[in-house]
């Protein structure tokens, strides 16, 4: 067997459908950079080309379990991987260990070929502080609604409150949590955005 033969870097594929009516998103890890494929257009990325990755946790009504990549390359274009697939038109399907693999091998050949990308994730810090306000504010009117219906002796109407801000603690806390903007390493990926 060859030096080179020996050496050879195995291919790391993924896909998902990002649609019901489109067809497969399709990306593979070979030894030339990211090969990817979208409907009609596609591409190969040398791994030091890669400009940026931000990594994002963006549930969905249909899937409350998603993650995405952004991905962009030095010439500005920019594609997305997610961690779900469409298979019927009520079943989005996560598929968490090939999301996972796939991120975390593009991380670690980008670092092998020298990549000097930018790596953030979570939401931006526009998006991120919008967000944060909003809930401060959300918090003081429901605690203003709370209030009311105690001193008033609604106390039916202050445990529907109190249930609802748990709800809504449970479902938006783990968004906010998992989308603080941050920068990383290629050597450290957030785990928190992996599934």
């Amino acid at each position: 067997m060859q030096g080179s033969e020996a050496e050879a870097v195995p291919v790391v594929s993924y896909a998902y459908r990002a649609s019901l009516i489109g067809s497969a998103h399709r990306f593979a890890l070979t030894e030339q950079g990211l090969s990817w494929h979208i409907g009609s257009r596609s591409g190969l990325w040398p791994y030091d080309e890669i400009d940026a990755i931000r990594l994002s946790f963006r549930p969905v009504s249909m899937q409350q379990h998603r993650f995405r990549a952004d991905v962009t390359h030095t010439g500005g274009r920019r594609i997305a991987i997610l961690s779900t697939s469409w298979q019927t038109a009520a079943l989005m399907a996560p598929q968490d260990n090939g999301f996972r693999e796939f991120i975390v091998e593009l991380h670690a050949r980008m670092a092998k070929a020298g990549s000097r990308a930018v790596l953030t994730s979570g939401l931006g810090r526009t998006a991120y502080a919008t967000v944060l306000v909003f809930l401060a504010v959300l918090t003081v009117v429901m605690a203003g609604l709370l209030i009311r219906a105690l001193v008033i002796g609604e106390f039916a109407g202050a445990l529907f409150i109190l249930g609802f801000a748990a709800l809504f603690a449970w479902q938006v806390g783990g968004f906010v949590r998992r989308n603080r903007p941050q920068s990383y390493r290629l050597d450290q990926v957030p785990k928190a955005l992996l599934p």
